[in-house]
């Protein structure tokens, strides 16, 4: 089994039980062929350097996983059939960083 990072953008204009539905999907996927979640961060609503979709901002959602092609296979599946995301990223890693959390907001 592999370390990944993926990154979700979701459209601008969903409601916050939209997003959980979403994170809770991803989530499920992981688990179910065989990975394991580390860690899901959720950025928030940041601005697009360009637009996407018409999206000028779009939902951030981060996963840190453990899995395997069949993992990555599933997901690639399931993000390229969604309406609700707009673009996507998987980064492949020797060793996952669990203690940085780069967009955290402070409350």
């Amino acid at each position: 089994m592999a370390f990944y990072e993926n990154t979700i953008v979701a459209r601008q204009d969903l409601a916050a039980k939209e997003l959980k539905a979403i994170k809770d999907k991803y989530n499920d996927i992981i688990i179910k062929t065989s990975g394991k979640v580390v860690k899901i961060e959720e950025w928030g609503l940041i601005n697009l350097a360009q637009k996407i979709k018409n999206c000028k901002k779009g939902f951030y959602i981060h996963y840190k996983f453990e899995g395997n092609n069949s993992t990555l296979g599933e997901i690639e599946k399931k993000i390229k059939v969604d309406s609700s995301i707009i673009r996507h990223l998987t980064v492949k890693y020797k060793k996952l960083d669990v203690k940085n959390e780069f967009f955290k907001k402070d409350k």
